[in-house]
């Protein structure tokens, strides 16, 4: 769940460095015309990415030998709740991913459960807008088996992520972070959702008890502390309508590399 500046706002010519100052380019998203023409090169960029993908479907994978000495813990590094300390102590036992909204039947499932649905692991490497990166081995359940024994209804579109972190109040008041993706990337076969990381359970920093693993974007699109899946429409009813936390202050929701 990395942030920064956006790459798109870069590309584009903001002339505002990816470490600087994120007040002036908030406030350039804020002008209607140049938000506009932000849209469109974010759309421009997500089918420009999709169509060369089709050729080459998966994000790079890598051996063991390969795996970062450090991996930055980013963003929060424990979820500020008592709800959330309960579940630490009970060493996630008592967690359930509530999977609903547009399905055709609700799921809540505990980590065993997740864990006991064939499984995928992969060597990946995690690149975050602030320019760092790192190689990290994950293992989860990929989130196309989880959907499908949910089972979408018609017109489903997109997967929400919401998650335990919070961090300043949010546009709906809530503070807590969400994230989402549309259907193609939700069945894409290294879009996992991960319980562990080299080899041992997800740490608390990085996103214990299950954190979302969708390769071809960039950091902040992989939420970490999922507790539901909501699946949807459209974003209209979400926080400020732009499908994510940092989305809804002016960064880019396709985030593809």
């Amino acid at each position: 769940m990395s942030f920064d500046l956006t790459r798109r706002r870069f590309l584009i010519g903001s002339g505002v460095a990816a470490t600087g100052l994120l007040t002036g380019c908030d406030a350039l998203v804020e002008n209607a015309s140049i938000n506009d023409v932000l849209q469109k090169a974010e759309s421009l960029s997500m089918g420009a990415q999709r169509l060369l993908m089709s050729h080459q479907p998966l994000a790079r994978e890598y051996t063991e030998a390969d795996l970062s000495p450090v991996f930055k813990a980013n963003g929060t590094s424990q979820p500020d709740s008592e709800d959330y300390a309960r579940l630490m102590e009970s060493n996630f036992a008592d967690w359930k991913l509530v999977v609903n909204g547009m399905v055709q039947t609700p799921l809540e499932l505990s980590l065993a459960d997740l864990k006991a649905m064939l499984s995928r692991t992969q060597i990946t490497r995690h690149d975050c807008v602030e320019g760092w990166s790192a190689i990290g081995k994950w293992t989860g359940v990929p989130l196309g088996l989880v959907l499908q024994k949910a089972g979408l209804a018609p017109g489903a579109r997109y997967a929400v992520f919401h998650c335990a972190d919070d961090y300043e109040p949010s546009l709906d008041g809530s503070g807590r972070y969400y994230e989402s993706i549309d259907l193609v990337d939700a069945w894409h076969p290294q879009t996992i959702l991960s319980y562990s990381m080299n080899g041992k359970d997800l740490e608390v920093a990085h996103g214990a008890p299950l954190r979302l693993r969708v390769e071809r974007q960039l950091g902040y699109k992989h939420a970490k502390y999922v507790m539901r899946i909501e699946l949807v429409d459209s974003f209209k009813n979400l926080a400020g309508g732009k499908g994510g936390f940092w989305e809804d202050r002016g960064y880019e929701w396709y985030a593809g590399i």
